[in-house]
């Protein structure tokens, strides 16, 4: 049933992604691009109406259908490219097939800083408006213009951005409507000229862009169960990938609110080493290795700078270090409920989980013989360094995966995965042939996993029932993160241990379908909203300890809670349903994949 929409809809989080691995965008359920940054995910918003609160006319590429009353929309099947028809209450209508460039030629990846849109009138007598007012400076004003014949120049900033079109340019300045009667054809990127036949060369981008994806889509090895499900999560994830650097951002977007008027506003669209372990690891089960091979690049070229000392828990697409936190006066924020921050100040922070997160991937390098590039003994060499810190950090404070700003503790689960770091740096020294080396990590590991039962396990009753792991060293408060103890193999699933604190897990921090990171006072105060990726650590918790049936139910409830592209964000208001949070969150999604596969009938039962 076609969505009664129009451009005067409030904003919310039912938005199509669209990338080529350098830049993306985000498309609303009008068919308007209101989000999107150049010349990377990390820069300028030049489309920023999703944050400019009730001011939808700035920062915004619309295609508005005079007399609209509704907007279907859906993805060319296994790919990025989104299909969006329009329809009118006189009975015409128009297609916008929105795109970014990506594919072969010669002999390297095209993927210009660019968007293609093409427009085809499909009923009646169409009219649209073209509404066209990229932004600068974070949306402190409205770029200035030049043009030509058939183009126009947005100066945008150091970088101009060019419209090449075969429509009327003198209608797309003044904003005035005009009937389509032919194909329409707008390709905005790089300020110079367009050289080939306009209508030829992007309707060529567009096929094959859409070979790229469908190609790669061929590749992946999905559940039998789910499929269409796991493929939109994976191609996303790929479009967080900035394939430049390897680097994987945790969002799209900035300053969505984790909750509403929460402040709890920030700025994702950062590689955080944490978040990118959890989308290697999951995009490795479906065999992309392709983002794994760019990602460990990415990993040795922060290793080699950090000159073995402290890794940060994010960075820049590029590796930079620094990422001052301010905010951009000039957008009011998602519904008006800024700030709009730009940075983060986790960069300063102290999370001591990320060395084992650097270890896990990177491992991988030493065995997988598919890989283009093996890793090596001076790969071992540096990782080992990698592995030093992890154990002398296992039992030192820190902010914990959860990034708290005004204290630290030492957190079970940095522990844990300081743990996994130097297990794991045992099991390659293994592959090796190094006997010595993986001696001394297994006895480091036995070291760890001992602190761990001594300092972070919570006793129950007299009578020995009840007992817990606890969030840290310090205090008995459970997080959801300690359900991920199994996935990291320092406990089985039928561990008594594990056992009883998934059961006080639950207990605490379940609400109805959905969980909490945690149910105790942070920085802002009580938490509002669950965490997506938390109800999935919590459903593949259930199916290993024997509760599949409930945790395929749940399963199905959360993808019930996706948006129309199929997409989550960070957090879900667990009254009322509505998403909130950063959008698209690879967390998130690569909870969708890592529960289908999980919980999927295997393929040989249809084969």
């Amino acid at each position: 049933m076609p969505r009664r929409v129009t451009a005067a809809s409030p904003p919310d989080l039912e938005l199509w992604p669209i990338g080529n691995c350098q830049i993306s965008a985000l498309v609303d359920r009008a068919g308007a691009i209101v989000w999107s940054c150049v010349p990377r995910v990390d820069g300028d918003p030049v489309f920023c109406s999703l944050m400019n609160g009730d001011n939808r006319d700035e920062g915004t590429w619309r295609i508005e259908l005079v007399g609209q009353v509704s907007a279907t929309q859906a993805y060319i099947r296994n790919t990025p490219i989104l299909l969006t028809r329009l329809d009118a209450e006189d009975g015409s209508a128009v297609e916008v097939l929105d795109f970014c460039p990506r594919h072969e030629g010669k002999g390297r990846m095209y993927r210009p800083v660019a968007i293609g849109r093409i427009v085809r009138p499909v009923a009646g007598n169409p009219r649209i408006r073209v509404v066209l007012t990229p932004m600068r400076d974070y949306g402190a004003a409205r770029a200035e213009t030049t043009h030509g014949t058939n183009h126009i120049r947005y100066l945008t900033g150091p970088q101009a951005l060019r419209l090449s079109t075969d429509a009327p340019v003198g209608y797309i300045l003044e904003g005035r409507p005009f009937r389509v009667e032919d194909d329409l054809h707008f390709f905005l990127g790089p300020d110079e000229p367009f050289a080939g036949p306009l209508r030829e060369d992007i309707r060529r981008m567009e096929q094959a862009t859409r070979g790229y994806w469908q190609r790669w889509v061929r590749g992946l090895a999905t559940p039998v169960e789910w499929q269409a499900e796991v493929i939109r999560c994976a191609i996303t994830l790929k479009l967080c990938q900035h394939e430049e650097t390897g680097a994987i951002v945790a969002a799209l977007t900035t300053s969505i609110p984790e909750a509403p008027h929460s402040e709890r506003n920030w700025d994702y669209r950062y590689c955080w080493i944490r978040d990118s372990y959890y989308t290697v690891q999951a995009l490795n089960r479906l065999g992309a290795l392709d983002v794994l091979e760019k990602y460990l690049a990415y990993l040795r070229n922060i290793v080699d700078a950090a000159m073995g000392g402290q890794i940060q828990p994010l960075y820049s697409v590029m590796g930079v270090a620094e990422l001052h936190e301010t905010a951009a006066p000039a957008l009011a924020g998602y519904r008006g409920m800024g700030p709009v921050r730009i940075g983060n100040a986790a960069y300063l922070q102290i999370q001591h989980d990320c060395y084992g997160q650097i270890v896990l991937p990177t491992v991988q390098g030493f065995i997988d013989q598919r890989l283009l590039r093996m890793a090596d003994d001076r790969d071992f060499e540096s990782l080992e360094a990698v592995g030093e810190v992890a154990f002398e950090m296992h039992d030192q404070p820190d902010a914990g995966l959860w990034e708290f700003r005004t204290r630290q503790e030492v957190h079970t689960y940095s522990a844990v995965m300081s743990w996994a770091a130097c297990d794991r740096l045992a099991m390659a020294a293994d592959w090796l042939g190094k006997p010595e080396r993986a001696a001394e990590w297994r006895e480091r590991a036995e070291a760890i996993r001992a602190k761990i039962d001594t300092e972070a396990w919570v006793e129950g009753d007299s009578e020995g029932e009840g007992g817990h792991y606890g969030a840290s060293f310090e205090s008995d408060y459970l997080d959801a993160s300690l359900l991920q103890m199994v996935e990291l193999r320092f406990l089985a699933p039928d561990n008594p241990r594990f056992l009883s604190t998934f059961a006080a897990v639950e207990e605490q921090l379940r609400r109805g379908d959905f969980m909490l990171r945690y149910a105790a006072e942070d920085d802002f105060g009580l938490p509002e909203t669950a965490f997506n990726v938390c109800t999935f650590w919590l459903i593949e918790a259930l199916h290993l300890v024997g509760r599949s049936e409930e945790a395929r139910e749940l399963f199905e409830t959360m993808l019930s809670h996706t948006t129309a592209s199929g997409l989550l964000s960070e957090d879900l208001d667990f009254v009322t349903g509505e998403l909130w949070g950063n959008f698209p969150q690879t967390y998130s999604l690569v909870g969708v994949i890592n529960c289908a596969g999980l919980l999927s009938k295997p393929w040989r039962d249809v084969r």
